[in-house]
């Protein structure tokens, strides 16, 4: 199966194709490099029923069967799978709303089974040991406890850390701005801590010879005065963790887990952390907010009436 695209694909095909990168980008509001992911996954499928000789209007279920056959034959990975199949369903519903078909075959088109993987999560000690990690006789040293303090105030992915600008700041009311997936905006509570560590590095920030274009960025890099970039965060995080001695798989994400699993666990109502963390399912709030085994066992024997000893 050819993964290169469209580049034989009729004039039909290409017209087609336009009205669906306007649909996601306009009526779905997704931002340009989702809409560009769901793009790549229709590119795999056109790429494939070219190559069958198979048109658009005519393609069935089982020939959508065979397209994910092939995907494992290829050797991808169920999770890749399962993302380009939820494009390529995207896709059918788009078809039979544009009137380009009658029905939708992808209505029954089914993922693989995906185990849920449940990343590491940080305890409290194990922040706190990362932030004594930073050295703060760098210049970026407080900008770094900042944007650690932020993401695990907040619960924020790296992207919406990188964006924050100074007017997304509400420290009065003690909100912060946050512009998620789809460009959608909400505000969440960031704690007194985190706003403290942000006030001590904005006393260094207007040292930065900020390029012009970066001055509404909260985050500036101290030696090219632009915003930072995802990948600045994550080395950060990776270097950090290292002379903490954590040995957990850190990432920025680790943060914003480590965040909804403790408010999830200090007793939180779980559609307020799916309205934090900015999810429109609460399944998807589900799976990151799992309570840590070994404590729900240690709470079950400590409390459970048939585990509390009885007095003879």
């Amino acid at each position: 199966m050819k993964t290169d695209g469209i580049q034989n694909s009729s004039s039909e095909q290409v017209a087609v194709l336009k009205r669906y990168r306007q649909y996601l980008l306009l009526e779905k509001s997704l931002s340009l490099n989702t809409a560009e992911a769901y793009m790549d996954d229709v590119s795999k499928l056109i790429s494939y029923f070219n190559e069958c000789g198979i048109e658009l209007s005519d393609i069935t279920l089982d020939d959508l069967h065979g397209f994910a056959a092939a995907m494992g034959d290829l050797g991808i990975a169920p999770r890749s799978q399962s993302r380009i199949i939820s494009g390529v369903r995207s896709f059918f519903r788009f078809l039979n709303i544009d009137g380009y078909r009658q029905d939708d075959p992808g209505e029954l088109l089914e993922s693989p089974k995906i185990g849920r993987h449940l990343p590491d999560v940080l305890s409290v000690q194990e922040i706190d040991a990362i932030l004594q990690a930073i050295d703060r006789t760098l210049p970026e040293g407080q900008r770094n406890r900042a944007m650690i303090e932020t993401m695990y105030s907040c619960g924020l992915r790296v992207s919406e850390l990188c964006s924050l600008k100074m007017a997304d700041l509400y420290p009065e009311e003690g909100f912060v701005r946050v512009t998620g997936k789809g460009s959608k905006q909400r505000l969440v509570p960031i704690s007194g801590r985190a706003l403290h560590e942000i006030e001590l590095y904005l006393s260094q920030r207007c040292h930065i010879e900020i390029k012009p274009g970066s001055e509404p960025f909260l985050f500036l890099s101290f030696r090219r005065g632009k915003p930072i970039s995802r990948v600045m965060v994550f080395d950060m995080v990776k270097d950090l963790t290292a002379k903490a001695g954590i040995r957990k798989n850190v990432s920025p994400h680790t943060f914003r887990h480590s965040f909804a699993t403790h408010l999830l666990e200090g007793g939180a109502n779980l559609r307020a952390i799916q309205a934090m963390l900015g999810h429109e399912k609460i399944s998807t709030t589900e799976i990151y907010t799992h309570i840590d085994r070994s404590r729900l066992r240690e709470e079950i024997i400590m409390h459970h009436p048939r585990n509390i000893s009885v007095e003879k």
